[in-house]
Parts: structure tokens; sequence; C-alpha cells
């Protein structure tokens, strides 16, 4: 498959400060790509060196095989989407999606239908007379969405777009947005703290910290089977362990609690005592200290069957997994990220 954007040893440096380090990644066409880490990681950085409003201090930038690296924003085939909409308040919703189209002068009847069809993508239809104020976050969203994807770029660059919306408005607009996505078939590069957010959206994610791709993959490939132990603790809940001088990580949800009278075959098991025990809803999450050291956490399903499907703190008792579930983390970080990464 083609490649909309390749970056190889891209650098930027402020001061003695490296945001981002040497980093290679390729972005291939029409894919839902997400960069995640925490604040200060890099990701928004190499975001905007990929947009133009950074230059990088080492390597390159292209897009669709073109180095663009020393291009202005305007002269690259992307546009920005961001968390704070950037829409022009004095300016109707249709006004503010034909403003790019307008500035390149594209002619008014192409201009009324590419708004069109815009509006609709964004189900938006009969809002186009309002003014920014008389919308709601989310549909201030849509709209910075459609002014975005009315220009046509290759590449739609998004910066936590969602983070000023509530919770069930996010979850919504999560969903709507991987739809969009799919219907205009561009490719989005998604820059997120969240990993919810990440691993509903994404065909792939690339985890960054401290400047460095630590690893790109799949959403299940990168929660089954994290390269580290950065990547097995910030994306999801991870339970590291030491056995037999290897680190290895089991996912909560992997995780049993072995009663009497339920067959434990195929499964590692270990004894300890319950330490902590929170109901969250549809799970509880009960953490065991170990007798060889170490502690786990599991998520039992609540069940109409149990009242206490975790135990008591207290109590003793033994717990379990397969060992295919408990994954090796002890190997290296990698600062090259290629679209042949394993996928399964």
């Amino acid at each position: 498959m083609a490649v909309d954007v390749r970056l190889t040893g891209l650098t930027k440096r402020y001061g003695d400060f490296t945001a981002v380090d040497a980093i290679d990644l390729e972005v291939r066409q029409g894919e839902f790509f997400t960069m995640l880490g925490p604040s200060g990681s890099g990701k928004t950085t190499t975001l905007k060196m990929i947009a133009g409003f950074e230059r990088p201090d080492a390597g390159t930038v292209e897009l669709g095989g073109e180095d663009v690296s020393g291009l202005a924003p305007y002269a690259r085939s992307v546009n920005t989407v961001f968390q704070d909409y950037a829409l022009f308040p004095h300016m109707s919703v249709e006004e503010n999606i034909e403003y790019g189209l307008t500035i390149t002068k594209v002619p008014k009847a192409e201009r009324v239908k590419r708004r069109a069809e815009a509006l609709e993508m964004v189900r938006l239809e009969g809002h186009g007379n309002r003014k920014p104020s008389e919308l709601s976050g989310g549909q201030r969203q849509r709209v910075a969405l459609a002014r975005a994807i009315v220009n046509r770029p290759r590449v739609l660059l998004l910066d936590e777009p969602l983070g000023a919306l509530d919770l069930k408005l996010r979850e919504q607009m999560q969903v709507e947005l991987k739809q969009i996505q799919g219907e205009v078939g561009i490719t989005f590069i998604y820059v997120t703290h969240d990993q919810d957010e990440a691993l509903t959206m994404s065909d792939r994610i690339a985890v960054f910290n401290e400047g460095r791709i630590e690893q790109a993959s799949s959403p299940r490939d990168l929660y089954e089977h994290p390269a580290n132990e950065f990547v097995a603790g910030f994306v999801g809940i991870s339970n590291a362990i030491e056995r037999d001088g290897r680190k290895l990580t089991i996912r909560p949800e992997k995780i049993r609690i072995v009663r009497d009278g339920i067959p434990a075959d195929g499964l590692i098991t270990e004894t300890g005592k319950v330490t902590e025990i929170a109901y969250v809803g549809m799970v509880t999450r009960v953490k065991v200290d170990l007798d060889k050291g170490g502690s786990v956490q599991a998520a039992v399903q609540n069940t109409e069957s149990e009242a206490e499907p975790g135990g008591r703190v207290g109590e003793e008792v033994v717990v379990g997994w397969r060992p295919e579930h408990a994954v090796s983390i002890q190997g290296e970080t990698s600062k090259s990220v290629q679209p042949e990464e394993r996928e399964t």
C-alpha cells in the first residue's frame, strides 16, 4: 500500500532539550493513525513538523513521496483540526467551511457543491446559516472538521480535537470521526493522550515516550503484545511481575480468581492475599499480593450469581492465568516504525 507520510530521522530540539529524537515513521494512505503518549512525549511536536508549523533540526518530512521539510504550511497538502476549533465567530457555518475555498479562488458553484457535501458528511445539514456561538461544542467541532475536509487535503492532522468535550459527547464523536474518515478516505493522523480514544478509533497507534516511538502497531497487538514495560503500563492496566529472571505483564481481565470446584486446568496458579477490592460497575477490581512476590490486579466480571466475586480483604485466594497471557516485556525500545509492523 502507498505511503502518504514518511518521517526519516526526524529531530527537534529546543536548546538542550530534545523534543523529538531521530524518529522514523511511515503512515499508509487512507490510514487512521494515532500518536499516543503523555504530555511532553513529542507527539504534538511531530504533528507540528508534519504540518509545517515547526522546522526540524534534522531529518525529513515526505508527503506522497515529496520532501516538504522546507515548505510553508500553506504549501503542503495537509489541514489541521485543533482542540479549540479556531472558527471565525463573525462568520456563519457555511462561510467558515467555505473560507479556504474562497482564499484559493475555487469557483462559486464548486464551493457551494463542496460545502453542501461537507455539511452532509458531518451531519450538519440545515445548520449552515448559524453562527458558531449558536452551536454546541460537538457541533462546532464538526464545523472545524468540515472546513478541513472541504479542501480535500492528502492528510488531515488532528491535535487533541475532542479534549474540550464532555465524556459522553467525546465517546459519540470518536465513533463519528472514525465513520467520517472511512467515508472520505483521507489519511488521518490523530494526536491524543487518551488510550481509550486511541484504541477505539485507530488502524495503528504509535506510542511516544521522551521523544521516541516505543512501539507502533494495531490496537489489538499493542494491547496484547506490548513491546516493553512503558507501553504495557501506559496502554491499559498492566500487572508486571518477575518470575525466573523474566519480567512479565498480564492484563487484569486475563487473571482469574480460582474458586473451589472450578478446574484450573491449563492455568499457572499462585496463592496470595486479597489487599484491595474496588467495585467499578461491570467489573470488580481485586488486588492480590502474591506469596511469591509482587502483586496483581484481577478484573472480575460482575454477575448476578456472585455477590462478592472477588472475595474479601484479607482472604487467602488462588489466582491463575494462561501461559500465553503472560507476555515478556524485556525487549528493547525502538525508534523506527514501518507500515509492515506485525498486526494480529
